[in-house]
């Protein structure tokens, strides 16, 4: 199987590792932390990139492109903790691309692409965990009309967003719908996250909806595998950077009269931590690889790539902790705050402990990856 990149993947990187180096860097993040965690114009600079366009179809004004330029974006955005949400773009324009009737599409794709257009998924209850099926909010049609009542939590940027992708039971079904922002009844609370990101609390009180799809599930389960496959992307982009940080602060630091990188033990660890983030960077390509694959096959797969990047994240961040020793975990110093962010991200589209429970359930008679 040939894993080398193609030309235009290649320089799809470039440019945006060169945006990322030169655009957006740890100063820029740390004014768009204090003023909310989501800078307008920073979204605006990923769309004139055409990064907000990656996965809507050219025929609506995107590029068409697929699982493994995502993954080559995404990474390189890992790379600079970028804030502003581009995995909840790519997961709208595949939801609305594969799923929404065509007039949702001509009156969405065009604006998410040319990045007029914020779309975010806000599928999270209370009392859900990471159960995609167990959702309190309802959907109820009068004539041609729908309208949706419940909440959702910690919905990425939901405060500033233009439109959310909403699941809700209809007659005992789960669906997926569209509500904008402006619709009536719709109330959001919005807070800064660990990382220095944005969400918010988002309520609906009977407020006008859009159907995207009758099978809610189905549409549900392919918007978190998309973001499961950005999130292993954007952690193998930040577990590379932390171990650049680290290796640097060891052939600097110097204790009894040498540097750390002397001391054998450290290598050692060093090591360890190298062989964790090849362990993850593969898995990351083998969730893109799936992407597309039927639903059930796609499932295994991005179960067993988040637990093996949740696995990686945790021993890549915390390694790097201990060997930078108590400046590891202040605010003023960049590694702390990439440690935040795998911590984080662990956490999204489910954490460790719950992916396990997923691959164990999934598993089938043969184990293998490719089984």
């Amino acid at each position: 199987m040939d894993f080398d990149f193609s030309d235009d993947q290649d320089q799809l990187r470039d440019a945006v590792r060169k945006w990322v180096d030169k655009g957006y860097d740890f100063e820029r993040r740390r004014k768009a932390v204090k003023a909310g965690g989501f800078d307008r114009a920073a979204y605006g600079q990923l769309a004139e990139l055409g990064l907000t366009g990656l996965y809507v179809a050219e025929d609506q004004g995107g590029m068409g492109m697929g699982p493994v330029e995502g993954m080559v974006v995404m990474e390189e955005l890992g790379r600079g903790m970028v804030l502003e949400p581009l995995a909840q773009t790519l997961i709208a324009s595949g939801v609305l691309g594969g799923y929404a009737p065509a007039a949702l599409k001509s009156q969405w794709l065009p604006r998410i692409a040319g990045g007029e257009a914020l779309v975010v998924l806000a599928y999270q209850e209370r009392k859900s965990r990471y159960w995609l099926y167990m959702c309190e909010a309802t959907a109820t049609r009068t004539g041609d009309s729908w309208s949706l009542t419940g909440a959702k939590s910690i919905v990425p940027a939901g405060d500033l967003a233009d439109a959310f992708l909403v699941p809700a039971m209809v007659n005992g079904k789960l669906g997926m719908f569209l509500v904008e922002r402006s619709a009536a009844g719709v109330g959001t609370r919005g807070y800064s996250t660990q990382d220095g990101g944005r969400a918010a609390e988002v309520t609906f009180k009977n407020s006008p909806a859009s159907p995207v799809s009758e099978d809610g599930l189905l549409a549900l389960e392919h918007a978190v595998d998309i973001g499961i496959a950005a999130t292993c992307a954007e952690a193998v982009g930040v577990m590379d950077k932390t171990m650049a940080l680290t290796v640097e602060y060891m052939n600097m630091r110097k204790q009894f009269g040498v540097t750390l990188a002397t001391f054998q033990a450290l290598r050692h660890r060093v090591a360890d931590m190298k062989m964790q983030l090849e362990l993850a960077r593969s898995m990351s390509y083998y969730a893109a690889l799936k992407l597309n694959a039927p639903a059930e096959e796609r499932r295994r797969a991005m179960a067993r790539a988040k637990y093996q990047l949740g696995v990686s994240m945790r021993y890549v961040g915390q390694q790097s902790v201990q060997l930078h020793g108590g400046i590891g975990v202040t605010d003023d110093y960049i590694g702390s705050h990439y440690f935040k962010k795998l911590t984080q991200l662990e956490l999204s589209f489910g954490d460790t402990l719950h992916q396990l429970g997923e691959v164990s359930e999934r598993m089938q008679d043969t184990a293998g990856v490719f089984a």
